[in-house]
């Protein structure tokens, strides 16, 4: 369920180029779990997978839903500039290996990337023409539910992410589409159509 007119301005470029798009909200909001229902169901957008310091969620694989690294590694790829954004929450490292990335815009494949707001903000900074999509959820009690439902993280974690939810939630008139996730199913199919809208195959 978008919550405004698409905004596609012209990707600046060769026309075989594809152009990136940017899946970003707030903490809890289901970016993960959408982003999976694109990987399994529409395999022809290609998805870029960040790194971490983090350690893995349950059913979590190395290379699949992230590339799990460590301190020693990330600071490695941020001095050698290997990574397109970069940022820091919960005592976590998080960032955009650059050179996959531009191999399918190069190559037109129509890629996904899934990142926080803060990442988002660097990628719009390096790649004006990237479009970025907000994510978000139908309700803030709906947020709150699907945060204290997780079970993987302590209670001062999950406040700090409801905190940073209400001022991530203010950030939406900076994206260029905004998708309701209300239902997996129905957001993953909305943002694929948003995708293949301006990365056309």
């Amino acid at each position: 369920m978008s919550r405004r007119g698409g905004r596609l301005p012209v990707m600046a470029g060769t026309a075989s180029a594809a152009r990136l798009a940017v899946l970003s909200g707030p903490s809890g909001v289901g970016k993960g779990t959408v982003v999976a229902k694109v990987r399994e169901m529409y395999p022809h957008i290609w998805v870029s997978v960040s790194c971490t310091t983090r350690a893995p969620r349950p059913r979590e694989r190395d290379g699949i839903e992230y590339r799990f690294v460590s301190r020693e590694q990330f600071g490695q790829m941020v001095a050698a500039g290997e990574l397109l954004e970069h940022a820091e929450f919960a005592g976590n490292l998080y960032g955009t290996p650059l050179a996959p990335l531009l191999e399918r815009i190069a190559a037109g494949t129509p890629s996904l990337l899934e990142i926080d707001l803060q990442g988002a903000r660097q990628v719009r900074a390096s790649m004006p023409a990237a479009y970025l999509v907000f994510l978000t959820p139908p309700s803030w009690a709906e947020l709150e539910r699907r945060l204290a439902g997780r079970g993987t993280e302590p209670a001062d974690v999950i406040a700090a992410r409801l905190r940073r939810a209400k001022v991530e939630l203010a950030a939406e008139k900076e994206f260029d589409e905004v998708v309701v996730n209300d239902d997996v199913g129905r957001a993953a199919a909305e943002l694929v159509g948003l995708i293949e809208a301006v990365c056309p195959t």
